[in-house]
């Protein structure tokens, strides 16, 4: 179920919306373990995520660091700002070395109708040069394998 949307909204924003066949507590699970995350949120093939530390709290800080197998590697870390288990979680995201300017702010929003779960995320930037590399760096592509991931995931969950 493939229904990935990755549209620019406003100025500075991204949403992101798909729709999975799995009920919103295992995908919340899915975004706040880094046992699952580690299985998912890789991005294009070829990545991994040795690297994965979340405590989900407000407050509480995690940091990803991806490795390519050519042995590039991409680090990110932030803080989580608002979790409200299983509808939402809203993150800051900073990478390492900054690829844009600025701070981002990730808001998840989960949504279930009793068969399937709306997934949006709300992505915000400090401007839109920001959010304009962001939508031109090939992210879909990257959260296009990693949603289909994350499905084949919730299916074993």
């Amino acid at each position: 179920m493939n229904d990935l949307k990755v549209v620019p909204a406003g100025d500075r924003n991204i949403v992101i919306t798909r729709t999975f066949k799995a009920s919103k507590e295992k995908i919340f699970d899915a975004y706040t373990k880094p046992e699952y995350l580690k299985r998912w949120l890789l991005g294009p093939k070829g990545w991994t995520l040795p690297v994965c530390t979340l405590d989900p709290k407000p407050g509480g800080e995690y940091h990803y660091m991806w490795r390519h197998e050519d042995g590039r590697e991409m680090g990110m870390h932030g803080v989580v700002k608002e979790i409200h288990r299983p509808d939402h979680l809203q993150t800051t995201e900073l990478f390492d070395e900054p690829w844009y300017p600025g701070e981002g702010l990730n808001d998840l929003s989960l949504t279930e109708d009793g068969k399937t779960t709306l997934h949006t995320v709300v992505l915000r930037y400090e401007s839109k040069a920001a959010r304009d590399m962001v939508l031109q760096s090939g992210m879909h592509r990257g959260l296009s394998e990693s949603y289909d991931r994350l499905e084949d995931l919730l299916r074993i969950m």
